[in-house]
């Protein structure tokens, strides 16, 4: 088994899908539109991994998003190297994005920061 694809709503689609593409390479499909409903996507590729869809539909609720809760929390993507860590870190952070840990090593071994970006979700960052 492995995970084909993770899906979330996103209030701008667009913003969210050309942030992903900016700092993740991200590719995407040209997404799907159902015009009964207004549900839109895309459904996005990156290197390596399973597909991240990015959906937005009208009157969507959006409440607040506290770091420590239950269920789904961040997404991790893996960059390969700590340059690479504490590069995308330094560039998500003067394009104002708040880095709330990091980048550093942690207790279990990962070096890592953590960004929130994108609507309130939590990004991280690793090696």
């Amino acid at each position: 088994m492995e995970i084909e694809h993770i899906a979330m709503y996103v209030n701008d689609l667009e913003a969210a899908r050309e942030f992903f593409i900016k700092y993740f390479g991200a590719s995407s499909n040209n997404g799907y539109h159902n015009p009964k409903t207004d549900f839109r996507s895309y459904f996005l590729t990156f290197e390596k991994g399973p597909r991240l869809e990015i959906m937005n539909k009208p009157a969507m609720e959006d409440l607040e998003k506290p770091q420590n809760r239950t269920g789904l929390v961040h997404i991790a993507f893996r960059t390969g190297s700590k340059e690479n860590v504490d590069t995308l870190t330094a560039r998500m952070k003067a394009d104002g994005y708040e880095v709330v840990s990091g980048p550093r090593t942690t207790g279990d071994g990962y070096y890592e920061s953590c960004v929130v970006a994108l609507e309130g979700n939590q990004i991280e960052i690793t090696v």
